[in-house]
């Protein structure tokens, strides 16, 4: 599955480059919202789909925080 891929590759990268994933997906879900808000987001799921990676990340974070 996609998700699967994008979660492992996720696994491969460290603290930092996550971190700098995080952020730059935040700053996407931002530019959706706004986008949304006046009307000129055409794929709504967007939205959703940004959320989801925005989880997933987050997941990867806690995972290596706990080992180490």
């Amino acid at each position: 599955m996609k998700t699967n891929k994008y979660y492992e590759e996720l696994k491969a990268k460290n603290a930092a480059e996550l971190a700098d994933e995080l952020t730059s997906a935040k700053k996407e879900l931002f530019n959706l919202r706004f986008q949304n808000a006046t009307n000129q987001l055409d794929n709504t799921a967007r939205i959703r789909e940004v959320r989801k990676n925005i989880a997933r990340i987050q997941t990867a974070i806690t995972a290596i925080a706990k080992e180490n």
